[in-house]
């Protein structure tokens, strides 16, 4: 007959002994639970507020002036209500006198339109006209669509730039080629516009106080 193995019986822990044991257990899963983020029974799940995303709604009036940035400063001239496709739709008329053109922003999709600009913001463009225009040595076509997509930008600082570094200070047409002219002529008659909206005065003052920062009094009056 062969012969029985002899089972070990296990040894049993001494009430200590169990205490270390279970101490050690409950560390480990401790451990094991704030590396994996996993709340313990005694703890309450952490719950994280996701920000809101910032809205670009923003509640304009009855002949405000705004600057819609592909076509320049509007004028709202009436907020009215139409239902499409069983939907309430609410939206500003804005006319760019500039332009002749009447554009139709709907409320809720006007991250596009900004407010004029401050008295503050105007000197400062003021102060940008007045520096030295800046001279790029790169090819003409690129500039030029720099130069577009500052003036489309609609950020009064980036289109005094380019009003600044196309000034010629000078109104005889040989000094600038035809695209640069027009480019140039885009940027000022927008700045303008918005000169005129702010300080709320006509626009030969405007032209004036522009002209001045520009320095093309000086070569228009040794015209003269």
């Amino acid at each position: 007959m062969p012969k029985k193995k002899k089972v070990k019986k296990a040894k049993k822990l001494r009430p200590a002994k169990k205490v270390k044991v279970l101490n050690k257990l409950k560390s480990a899963i401790k451990i094991t639970q704030k590396k994996n983020n996993i709340p313990g029974p005694d703890e309450k799940p952490e719950i994280k507020k996701i920000k809101k995303q910032a809205t670009e709604k923003r509640i304009y009036n009855l002949k405000d002036y705004v600057v819609y940035p592909k076509h320049g400063v509007g004028k709202i001239t009436s907020i009215e209500k139409a239902t499409i496709g069983e939907i309430n739709i609410q939206f500003y008329k804005i006319l760019v006198e500039k332009e002749k053109l009447t554009l139709t922003v709907p409320i809720n999709q006007q991250s596009k339109l900004r407010p004029i600009s401050s008295i503050n913001q105007i000197n400062k463009c003021v102060s940008i006209l007045k520096t030295k225009p800046k001279i790029k040595r790169t090819m003409w076509s690129r500039r030029a669509q720099e130069y577009d997509q500052k003036i489309n930008s609609g950020k009064i600082y980036e289109l005094a730039e380019v009003v600044k570094d196309l000034n010629k200070n000078s109104d005889i047409i040989a000094d600038q080629s035809y695209s640069e002219r027009q480019l140039f002529e885009k940027a000022y008659e927008r700045l303008k516009s918005e000169f005129e909206a702010v300080l709320n005065v006509s626009p030969d003052e405007v032209q004036k106080k522009m002209d001045k920062a520009l320095g093309r009094t000086q070569v228009l009056e040794a015209v003269e």
